[in-house]
């Protein structure tokens, strides 16, 4: 193999993608996807879309030992979102045949040739997480030259999606998921001596077997197949991760597309807010009696000591989880005595699970165990960005069969003041397959504002509540757009 660089010498010259046009092409240039996202807003303002049915995808391509993963870990230090996902092509690698594993061990099976990474899974996985659903991505053992048989990395919630590997930008299909197209150009021969490296040190490969990889497989296929991918590229770095100055453009650009995206979720929550109908058969406001209205004194007195805080909310959450389990579904049954006495009774038709929003919905849970011991319990982490006041979803662990049709889901939230975490919360239950007409909120203060929210963007979900503070009421009292509940009850 003669050591020209076909690719260098057969590709055209091109204009830089890095300076700014006019064109539909241009690098700085909103994406296509980013005004239609906005655009959908406008044509369903009822339905409610999270960030993560359109996380912004990236793609960076480039030879092996280019410098990808460096570029790519970049891009993710300076973004800064803890929702963001590298995925590496070096996952997607097809599972071998015995013949094809021994001519693997000796160094002979040629993995750098396109056919030998699954692209199409890469792509379906890619498509999973842009339409919001968990996607499960294979691991992929070196050192065994095989996928790892009963493991998968489970992916959900993502907003930013970095597909890197040498590959990434050769799949037509994937490239048209992608918002921004990077390609790395590094000299072949600082790229033999980094794959030296990499692959003596942590994959377990000798000097001469990787030599001889290099010479029959990698850098033939670099310079036929990998070159001319660098023609689907919005940006092209030289030098790689050395290049600093684009490096950070490109941050630059993208921190500006996730802004973007930041303020069209703000918009779209805010669309949703509409005249709440207090009369709508699924809001279920508690009764006023002289004990519920002295509990509601208690609690917003400064000078109530957090024992007798903690005590009443416990009260009056153990009235909400029961006024809640009222819409459990029921079903006669057929009971027989030690004395074979038979008698017809009533028993739940439904498996009653809680998911608790933290660390607010933590406030339910000695009422919860003391009503229901037996219960199985789910986490959601949500926190609002503390500049811009989005939603964020942080982490999810729900109950196992929590998408059984059998199963009716309590999600617990003490306070709902805009109504946006507990929009999210129900989108993150209703994306594993619950239904929303088997989700029931309880919340014991909550505004007018978040409550007709939440019953817009989702009509078939119950609402059971304690107090609301309808618009007059919060103009005299501003503390209820305080969240202070969780503060008082768990003291800090």
């Amino acid at each position: 193999m003669s050591d020209l660089n076909l690719g260098e010498t057969k590709l055209p010259r091109r204009p830089s993608r890095i300076a700014p046009k006019g064109g539909e092409g241009s690098f700085f240039n909103p994406p296509q996807d980013v005004k239609e996202f906005r655009e959908s807003l406008h044509e369903d303002k009822e339905k409610y879309i999270p960030p993560w049915t359109e996380p912004y995808i990236i793609g960076v391509a480039g030879p092996s030992g280019s410098g990808k993963t460096s570029v790519a870990s970049k891009i993710i230090q300076e973004i800064n979102t803890p929702w963001t996902v590298l995925l590496s092509l070096d996952n997607f690698y097809k599972p071998l045949t015995p013949e094809q594993s021994k001519l693997a061990f000796q160094n002979k099976w040629d993995f750098d040739a396109p056919e030998s990474i699954d692209l199409d899974l890469c792509y379906e996985c890619v498509k999973s997480l842009k339409e919001g659903r968990k996607t499960q991505i294979p691991v992929y053992s070196f050192e065994k030259h095989s996928r790892v048989e009963d493991r998968s990395i489970t992916i959900y919630g993502a907003n930013v999606i970095i597909v890197e590997g040498i590959y990434g930008l050769y799949h037509e299909k994937l490239n048209s998921l992608m918002h921004m197209k990077v390609y790395v150009d590094t000299d072949l021969d600082l790229c033999l001596a980094r794959r030296l490296n990499r692959d003596i040190l942590y994959r377990g490969r000798d000097l001469a077997g990787a030599m001889t990889q290099w010479h029959t497989s990698v850098k033939p296929n670099a310079e036929r197949f990998v070159k001319p991918t660098m023609r689907s590229a919005n940006l092209i770095l030289p030098r790689g991760s050395d290049n600093v100055i684009a490096i950070n453009m490109l941050i630059k650009h993208i921190k500006k597309q996730l802004v973007l995206k930041s303020e069209a979720h703000l918009e779209h929550i805010n669309q949703l807010t509409s005249i709440l109908d207090v009369k709508n058969g699924n809001l279920k406001v508690l009764e006023k009696t002289n004990q519920t209205h002295g509990i509601y004194t208690i609690l917003l007195n400064k000078k109530t000591p957090r024992d007798d805080f903690i005590f009443y909310f416990d009260r009056i959450a153990t009235t909400l989880i029961n006024r809640a389990l009222e819409f459990t579904a029921f079903k006669t049954i057929e009971v027989e005595t030690p004395l074979n006495i038979k008698f017809q009774t009533m028993a739940p038709s439904e498996t009653v699970v809680a998911v608790n929003i933290i660390r607010s919905g933590d406030c339910f849970m000695h009422s919860l165990r003391k009503t229901l011991p037996e219960i199985a319990i789910g986490k959601l982490l949500i926190q609002s960005d503390s500049t811009t006041g989005e939603p964020q979803l942080h982490s999810e662990s729900l109950p196992p069969h929590v998408d059984d049709k059998s199963t009716r889901v309590l999600l617990l939230d003490a306070q709902v003041i805009s109504g946006a975490a507990i929009i999210m919360a129900i989108q993150v239950l209703v994306d594993h397959g619950v239904d929303p007409s088997n989700i029931t909120v309880v919340t014991y203060l909550a505004t007018e504002i978040g409550l007709s929210r939440i019953m817009k963007a989702f009509k078939e979900v119950t609402v059971v509540v304690g107090e609301i503070g309808f618009h007059e009421k919060m103009q005299k009292e501003t503390w209820f757009r305080k969240r202070f509940i969780d503060t008082e009850y768990f003291g800090t």
